[in-house]
């Protein structure tokens, strides 16, 4: 046992410290075979047949979102994922329409063009609202025709304009009813309205389209939605939550259009408000794959005049591919040669870009950084590629903006329901003066942009461990110097101290002389600056001595004589005066011994990181209170006290999930846990002198794949650690992306009086940021075996971030430790396609496949990692799996 440390101020070290992705996820998309049959022609039916996929289509859309809310969330992300793959599907199916329509001669083209009218307008088994679904087609019959002079091309013009009236006509007439149906696609709900003539058209389909068929024959593509996640702007990406209250910027996708762009721009200018555009590289023109030349077609002039006009116009990929399934030389054209065409198109182009779908990965991210594009994504999702109404259109706008309250709105420029929306929107949002914000070239440029949040913006960081177990004329001690030796360890290995600036002093080194010249020499007389932080951490005894009516604390050197306390121990007060002399704007002391805490003052912590800056911190954390003694009997050759801490350290301290440990958190934690599991009462508290500060360290993320040689903790350890979490604050977990609520704790001050503190979310993280937080808590509980805690740890951060290899392998490993071989191997089968390179993921995979029976994908496996590792750490397993 340490000797209690009565009124002792501790030496402490200084230490500076420096969806779900499922499986179904990484199926390629699939078109199911055709279920709505229509009339054909026996002569020229290829117009016709064309028309059938634009059909299916649309009916499969409406089929697929109707009702959406109502589903569970997770379905209903599904249904939005797989609603876009359709939608991109119809768009390719209308190309494909134009195109056969030019390929055929003029009279083939003419009969052609006559089958496809005969069908739309006179087809029996069509209702008013399929034939919505050819608006477009008749408008790329009507380019095939554009050039052709004959009676016969201008009676047909004839009738697709009279078709096209038509169609306006029966929009007006579904106007309610189908806007009805498409308010399904938001998140609103309401009274169940009686919609006869929508309900027989709904009937209809549902006995030619399956709702479940579609999620079962199509894999999903995962979408940004902002319902349920926050975004926060970063150097790489825009969302639009950092936008100022009422505040909007508009985007428009997928055009240029040679009519519909330029209805949207009429109203924009109609309005005064600026718009920004994401422009397909093929609908600009083509570029020659040997010498990157840019070919520019008519969708060029469209694109320049916008910019000419003072708008901003970005990239919006080559093809409108999915570029989340996209790596290599594939995702770089995908990227580069829209850039390409754009810059042809005008030099002004904006260095933007907008991700297909929202659907991105690492290495899409990667590239734009080095293409020099930002990444903007969207908050507001117009969702007017699935509803053809305008009315139902603006009513969603208008609802999402007012629960959202400001951010970046999504529509396409490539449908008519768009730019009849806009002006419905626009005068709403004028009238409750919402202010709409441009591109300027670094963001959306508005007054009175919301602050970018700060970090622990500390200079350099520095520390003290001392460790003494064996006295010269005290009682000899067991465990202090591994102590030390393990926080030291922490600092540096985890917490990104620089090895050359934590100072260790063991046994003879840390006399009374040695530790006072440390401070005096190393930080004295102005050597640390401003924005520097000091930690010291103390294991060996501690001592009190009567001195008059007052005791006084001392900390006790290796080579301290008990009879002579006074002159050869450390006394609280040159303590208080290396704190007050030390520059460094943050300094904690850690001791673990025990000690009375005279002459201490009770401080609190600061409550935001900018705060928290300006700030001074001068604060302790100790073992105990006067009379105790401290544990030396936790695990792994530790007291008990020095065991908790480095596990706080390790991260269980970050009780909000922040990223970032508090000494106010880590004594939240450390105090009641050791209390719980001892007769120790920690204290914690301010020295003269502190302003109200907090020292911060900062937890890395972690990067390790969970595989075979993951250590984990033993018995002992784990025992104690489910008695510590048993004891610990209570967390409230908070909504995704954000940190936990964690309830006030009582623990005793310096002075041994209680006193209640609160933890306080020092910074919000981006999602990915939540998402390596989730990851790295999931891997504490995996390394104490609490294999449920950590499945839905790493599902957490799968849900935050569907690209994450890492937590996929991860996740795949709990489920191999559980002997559940099918599903190991379906998320390391995950964690590859996400990261192709990650060897340690082809060992886990091959074990798995080897444990589920498949041989020949094992050998694959193994053979994979051995090309990617042939000297790793599981070569010689691999080797041997495979008989070699």
């Amino acid at each position: 046992m340490r000797k209690a440390l009565r009124f002792i101020v501790p030496i402490v070290v200084l230490a500076g410290v420096g969806g779900g992705f499922a499986w179904w996820r990484s199926r390629p998309v699939v078109a199911p075979a055709a279920t709505a049959p229509v009339a054909q022609s026996p002569a020229n039916p290829v117009l016709q047949q064309a028309l059938a996929p634009l059909l299916l289509r649309h009916r499969q859309i409406i089929v697929l979102t109707e009702g959406r809310d109502a589903l569970p969330p997770e379905q209903a992300k599904q249904v939005l994922a797989i609603g876009q793959a359709l939608f991109h599907d119809k768009l390719e199916a209308e190309r494909r329409f134009g195109d056969e329509a030019l390929k055929l001669p003029a009279a083939a083209r003419i009969e052609a063009g006559r089958q496809a009218l005969d069908y739309v307008e006179s087809a029996p088994e069509l209702f008013d609202a399929d034939r919505l679904a050819f608006r477009a087609a008749l408008d790329g019959l009507k380019t095939a025709l554009a050039g052709d002079s004959s009676l016969p091309a201008i009676k047909l013009l004839k009738r697709i304009a009279e078709d096209k009236d038509a169609l306006d006509e029966i929009e007006r007439n579904y106007d309610k009813e189908i806007g009805r149906a498409f308010s399904g696609l938001s998140d609103q709900r309401g009274i169940v309205l009686k919609r006869e003539k929508w309900d027989d058209y709904l009937a209809k389909l549902r006995t030619l389209v399956s709702r479940e068929q579609l999620l079962k024959e199509y894999g999903v593509i995962v979408p940004y939605t902002a319902a349920e996640l926050p975004k926060e702007d970063t150097p790489a990406e825009i969302f639009g939550n950092a936008l100022p209250p009422k505040t909007i910027a508009l985007t428009f996708d997928d055009g240029p259009h040679a009519v519909y762009t330029e209805e949207v721009v009429a109203v924009l200018k109609q309005y005064g408000v600026p718009g920004t555009f994401f422009e397909v590289g093929r609908n600009l023109g083509s570029v020659d794959p040997q010498n990157q030349q840019a070919k520019l077609g008519p969708g060029a002039a469209v694109a320049r005049r916008l910019v000419a006009e003072g708008y901003a116009v970005g990239n919006h990929s080559f093809s409108h591919a999915q570029l989340s399934k996209e790596k290599g030389e594939a995702l770089k054209a995908e990227v580069l040669q829209a850039d390409t065409l754009l810059r042809a198109m005008d030099s002004r182009r904006a260095p933007i870009f907008r991700f297909p779908y929202g659907a991105r990965n690492a290495e899409g991210l990667q590239l734009l950084g080095e293409a020099k594009l930002r990444s903007v994504m969207w908050n507001i999702d117009s969702l007017d590629w699935a509803d053809p109404v305008p009315s139902s259109v603006a009513d969603r706008v208008l609802r999402e903006v007012a629960k959202e309250g400001r951010g970046i709105v999504l529509f396409h420029d490539i449908h008519p329901q768009a730019a009849k929306a806009l002006p419905v929107i626009l005068d709403r949002l004028v009238a409750e003066g919402y202010r709409f914000a441009a591109w300027d070239g670094q963001g959306f440029s508005v007054q009175g942009a919301a602050p970018q949040p700060v970090t622990s913006g500390y200079a350099d960081s520095w520390a003290v461990v001392v460790g003494i177990d064996d006295y010269a004329k005290w009682p000899k001690l067991k465990h202090a110097v591994h102590d030390a030796e393990d926080v030291r360890k922490t600092l540096v290995e985890r917490l990104g101290f620089d090895a050359a600036k934590v100072i260790l002093l063991k046994d003879g080194e840390a006399t009374r002389k040695g530790i006072l010249d440390t401070f005096h020499e190393r930080f004295g007389d102005g050597k640390l600056k401003r924005d520097d932080r000091l930690f010291v951490f103390y294991a060996g005894h501690g001592a009190t001595v009567q001195q008059g009516s007052r005791e006084v604390g001392y900390l006790v050197p290796a080579d301290a004589d008990p009879k002579q306390t006074g002159t050869d121990a450390i006394s609280m007060g040159e303590i208080q005066a290396i704190a007050t002399s030390v520059a460094a704007k943050h300094v904690f002391f850690v001791m673990d011994a025990c000690y009375s805490g005279l002459g201490l003052t009770r401080g609190g912590a600061g409550n935001y990181l900018r705060d928290n800056a300006k700030r001074m911190a001068r604060q302790m954390l100790t073992a105990g209170g006067a009379d105790q003694e401290v544990a030396d009997d936790g695990p792994e050759g530790h007291s008990v006290f020095t065991w908790t801490l480095l596990q706080g350290l390790q991260g269980k301290a970050d009780l909000n999930g922040d990223g970032l440990i508090t000494a106010t958190e880590l004594a939240a934690y450390v105090a009641p846990a050791v209390a719980s599991v001892s007769a120790q009462t920690p204290g914690f508290g301010s020295l003269p002198g502190s302003q109200g500060g907090d020292f911060v360290f900062e937890l890395p993320a972690q990067q390790e794949f969970i595989s075979a040689d993951t250590t984990q903790l033993g018995g002992a350890a784990i025992a104690l650690n489910a008695k510590i979490d048993a004891a610990g604050p209570a967390v409230q977990a908070g909504a995704p992306g954000r940190p936990a609520q964690v309830a006030p704790v009582v623990i005793k001050d310096l002075a041994g009086k209680d006193q209640t503190i609160k933890t306080v979310a020092l910074a919000a993280p981006g999602v990915k940021q939540a998402a390596q937080q989730a990851n790295d808590r999931a891997l504490l509980a995996y390394r104490e075996q609490r294999y449920a805690e950590a499945e839905a740890g790493f599902t957490e951060a799968l849900k935050l971030r569907p690209d994450f290899a890492l937590a996929a392998n991860n996740l795949g490993f709990v489920y191999f430790k559980q002997q559940r071989w099918a599903e190991a191997a379906r998320w390391f089968g995950n964690a590859i396609k996400m990261d192709p390179s990650r060897a340690i993921a082809y060992l886990n995979l091959g074990d798995a496949l080897s444990q589920a029976g498949d041989g020949e994908g094992a050998k694959a496996a193994f053979k994979t990692y051995l090309e990617l590792q042939p000297k790793g750490a599981g070569a010689d397993h691999a080797r041997q799996q495979l008989g070699a």
